[in-house]
């Protein structure tokens, strides 16, 4: 975890929800009688009385057209790599079995608020406007940077996990017996990949970026977002100008080669130990703030309601501490011979410093064999392995838990938020010893 708070995204989270309430941030939300609506599923009732919630912006009102959509996923989605939710694919976990650090762009997971929208390269123009940039350029008055000038630009690149906030939801139910609404995700709405592009400090301040800039928001070319009849606009998320100017990342590739249509094609957001979410794809446009903003996917959605969590919710961050098996679930193995069980563990505070394996439904643990040389890495997972040789026909469960570089474990129980997020739980893994 980083120790600076000025790029720590629970502490910005508080103090832009108090300046929100006292009516000190702006940006594209909604009107109050919307939130109304909105809060009759979410936990949010004693909340609208004290917002003034703004009426939807300029951003949406003066956007760029939104690009054809062709379909909801345009990549190939074949059963042994996938499960399909509608606008999004999980990856299946025994496709990683034998893969390096990297998840191949094949079987990357895909997260969709909407659909994959097919851009065109060469008529696509990255803006950016706003009161944190000098002049204050207006949308219609945007910096502007196409794909090729961009490419001009320092390169850099970073390994990274981009990991849904709502991985490990389906758990809720299956394992803990919870309703929660959402996204049935098991463990595979997450993926590593190598991005490569430009830094967002780096065209920030060939824009013109001003010393009074605060707050820093991307807008993706998506189609706009609907909820319970309610139009939210185009998927869109702010960053505080210090975290933009630390570690965030423009990519316009993924494993050396240009970013695929569903996965952020032409230009992409990679804002390394924050959410998902965070992570905008389709990038279009981005406003630069002198006064704090706010948009939907901060105060309605992504965060922790339900018993324990205050009215206006908690933020939902740093991912937790998981660990998968590279194992189909409710596989098949046959009896008398070694197995080497293979897995993954990774935590969005910072390195895995060791996994335990139980086979025996947690009654005793063994220290699984550390795989390649990934603990330094700080926003990827570690690979690991250990024996197992059942000689028993029947059925049992196999545990993973991660201990990271903070000292945290996973637990043996997540506690409960409505919209399921942040599961950290020991997941019970069944398979069959024939």
């Amino acid at each position: 975890m980083n120790g600076d708070a000025s790029i720590e995204e629970a502490g910005y989270d508080r103090r832009r929800l108090t300046q929100w309430l006292a009516g000190r941030a702006h940006g594209n939300g909604m009107p109050r009688r919307d939130l109304f609506r909105l809060s009759a599923g979410f936990a949010l009732a004693a909340v609208p009385a004290r917002l003034g919630m703004p009426p939807v912006g300029r951003e949406t009102a003066s956007a760029p057209p939104v690009p054809p959509v062709a379909k909801p996923i345009v990549k190939p989605l074949p059963p042994e790599l996938f499960t399909v939710f509608g606008s999004n694919a999980e990856m299946r976990w025994e496709a990683m079995r034998h893969r390096g650090l990297l998840v191949p762009v094949d079987r990357f997971f895909v997260r969709n608020h909407t659909s994959t929208p097919v851009i065109d390269a060469n008529s696509w123009r990255l803006r950016l406007h706003g009161t944190g940039l000098r002049g204050a350029p207006t949308l219609d008055k945007a910096v502007e940077f196409s794909l090729e000038q961009l490419h001009r630009l320092p390169s850099a690149s970073v390994v990274a996990a981009i990991e849904c906030a709502g991985n490990g939801r389906g758990l809720f139910t299956s394992q803990q017996g919870q309703r929660v609404t959402g996204t049935a995700w098991r463990l595979g709405a997450i993926g590593v990949a190598r991005w490569r592009g430009v830094r967002l400090s780096t065209v920030l301040r060939h824009a013109g970026l001003s010393p009074t800039a605060v707050d820093v928001m991307a807008q993706g070319l998506d189609p706009e977002f609907v909820d319970a009849g309610i139009k939210l606009g185009h998927v869109r998320r702010p960053l505080p100008v210090a975290k933009a100017m630390h570690d965030v990342l423009l990519a316009y590739e993924m494993n050396g080669q240009p970013l695929p249509p569903d996965h952020g094609f032409p230009l992409r957001l990679v804002v390394p130990s924050w959410i998902g979410v965070s992570s905008i794809k389709w990038v279009g446009q981005i406003e630069v703030s002198a006064t704090p903003l706010m948009s939907p996917w901060n105060v309605q959605f992504y965060r922790l309601f339900g018993p324990g969590y205050p009215t206006a919710g908690a933020p939902v961050t740093e991912q937790v501490v998981k660990s998968a098996f590279e194992l189909a679930w409710d596989a098949q193995l046959p009896a008398g011979r070694t197995h080497v069980l293979h897995g993954r563990s990774w935590s969005g505070h910072g390195p895995v410093r060791h996994v335990e394996v139980s086979t025996d439904g947690g009654v005793t643990w063994r220290r699984a064999h550390p795989a390649g040389a990934h603990h330094h890495r700080r926003h990827a997972w570690q690979r690991w392995h250990i024996p197992w040789h059942p000689t028993a026909a029947g059925r049992y469960t196999l545990r993973a838990r991660a201990t990271d570089a903070t000292g945290v474990t996973q637990p043996d129980r997540t506690p409960l938020n409505s919209l399921g997020y942040l599961f950290d739980a020991v997941v019970a893994h069944p398979v069959t010893i024939v």
